[in-house]
């Protein structure tokens, strides 16, 4: 083998005429990391810098606005419909969130068992997570419409005709409904994932103990798969505050009678669309939904933080 010496150029050669090692350039990194950055920045960075920037301008569609100052978020607290969307979306989270965290695990649980046909329940689960939510929004409004299936099935069976889609409060209880039920496939794979690393012999141990099958998943599987419960209250619950789609297909444009089920980014796609759009407006109250989402997610991680002390 060749013994390697410094040359007085600072490079390292072989001795007997051996190809030179040349040091890695202080900007190779910065290379290799260039396309990925151009992308977050073009698409991530620089629209947030730009909302932000907005929001405190009287833009509208066409025209680039002047400085307003802090007008858009006074006149925020003095909209009576963002306060609905609000309360719509803090409600929302409420309705979804604790259905999403408990009931994937019990379908996880269910799914994992070893039987002929499960493969099949498997498939049939995660359905719904591929299918459009467009799709999955006007099948449930053909089922939840006045003349719809379900409706007719209440009418067979004596009870009068549910107002789905025109009462607000239910028609914002099958949104969150059309949204767990979109959602259930989803987090049971993340679930079934972290099942898989649940030591087998502390369910053997309970067992053992006389432990029944609802103790062994209080003290045994809860305990174990906590973080991932908490994983996927944060996902669902930011996932819930955003809603859109769902209320949208059911509640239409207008956020259903009167505007009632109106949720905060339906608001920004109200304020912000159409030629006389108010940009200004619409990009103060996206900056507001993202202080409220990141607010909820520090809110959700902190109470995990406190129970492990």
């Amino acid at each position: 083998m060749g013994i390697r010496k410094s040359a007085p150029d600072g490079r390292a050669r072989e001795r007997g005429g051996g190809t030179a090692i040349r040091p890695h350039l202080p900007t190779s990194p910065w290379l290799f990391l260039a396309p990925g950055l151009l992308v977050v920045g073009g698409f991530s960075l620089y629209p947030f810098v730009s909302t932000v920037a907005r929001s405190f301008t009287d833009a509208r569609t066409l025209t680039v606005g002047q400085f307003t100052g802090g007008a858009n978020y006074q006149e925020m607290l003095h909209d009576p419909m963002f306060w609905t969307g609000l309360r719509n979306s803090a409600l929302y989270v409420l309705g979804v969130v604790p259905p999403l965290v408990v009931l994937p695990l019990l379908l996880a649980l269910l799914v994992r068992r070893s039987v002929p046909g499960i493969a099949f329940f498997r498939a049939a689960f995660y359905l719904p997570v591929v299918a459009s939510v467009v799709v999955v929004g006007l099948i449930w409004v053909w089922l939840l419409d006045d003349r719809g299936l379900i409706n007719a099935l209440l009418g067979v069976l004596g009870f009068g005709r549910a107002g789905f889609l025109s009462d607000p409060w239910l028609l914002l209880l099958s949104a969150m409904a059309v949204t767990v039920w979109k959602g259930l496939g989803y987090y049971m794979i993340i679930y079934l994932a972290a099942l898989t690393q649940v030591p087998r012999e502390l369910h053997e141990a309970c067992a053992v103990d006389g432990a029944g099958a609802v103790r062994r998943f209080l003290t045994v599987t809860v305990p174990a798969v906590r973080s991932t419960m908490v994983l996927v209250a944060a996902l669902s619950a930011v996932n819930a505050f955003k809603v859109f789609s769902e209320v949208y297909l059911m509640a239409g444009a207008t956020g259903g009678p009167g505007g009632e089920d109106t949720t905060l980014v339906m608001l920004v796609q109200q304020a912000g669309t159409g030629l006389s759009g108010r940009v200004g407006y619409a990009s103060a109250l996206s900056v507001v939904v993202f202080v409220l989402t990141l607010g909820l997610m520090l809110l959700v991680l902190r109470a995990n933080r406190g129970e492990d002390r």
